[in-house]
């Protein structure tokens, strides 16, 4: 069922209404949606090159825009809709547990390691909501990791092309890692500068 969907998401790409529907996409993701908008960022930037950052400005938008919907349900939905969500991808129990615990100490990491990873943005985004995480905070994190992560996307398509996409899917947790490092820096670095 999964193959199906992800098969019909990345044949959007080639739509005339591909722009939409990267919206319509990276905004359900960060909340409800099962697959990422990379499957139709990519080849998007591929096919049309040098619209590569317009695309991953749109998945960057939509992404927070959805974000701040994820944050809705775990804030006054958590005990329906955003259980039963968290229970589809996993955490549930002693997982969901622990992810609450971690995120109750280090918040502001977890959105911006996450926010770069495969791992469903929509997790932190509900579980943001359920534990009451600073808003504005919470929309700075997502604007800074997500518009690291489709830019770093859709460069990389446009750069290389759909070649590109094998690779992606076997080192992207990888080269996030890498990105989230620098971006972990430059706020430890901004911290000891003050």
């Amino acid at each position: 069922m999964l193959q199906g969907l992800k098969d019909r998401t990345v044949a959007l790409a080639r739509s005339p209404h591909a722009e939409k529907a990267l919206f319509v996409i990276s905004f359900a993701e960060s909340s409800f949606f099962p697959l990422p908008p990379d499957l139709l960022l990519g080849p998007m930037a591929a096919a049309q090159p040098t619209k590569w950052l317009r695309f991953a400005l749109v998945c960057m938008v939509a992404s927070v825009l959805g974000g701040m919907l994820g944050y809705a349900i775990g804030m006054f939905l958590m005990d329906s809709i955003g259980g039963w969500i968290l229970q589809v991808f996993g955490y549930a129990g002693e997982k969901r547990e622990a992810l609450e615990a971690q995120y109750a100490e280090y918040g502001l990491w977890v959105i911006l390691i996450k926010g770069l990873t495969p791992i469903p943005y929509k997790l932190v985004t509900i579980v943001s909501g359920a534990l009451h995480f600073s808003f504005p905070i919470f929309v700075a994190a997502s604007v800074v990791t997500r518009g690291a992560r489709f830019a770093l996307v859709a460069w990389l398509f446009q750069k290389f092309g759909p070649a590109m996409g094998p690779v992606i899917e076997k080192r992207m947790g990888l080269v996030l890692l890498g990105v989230a490092l620098v971006i972990i820096s430059g706020f430890v670095a901004l911290h000891f500068l003050h």
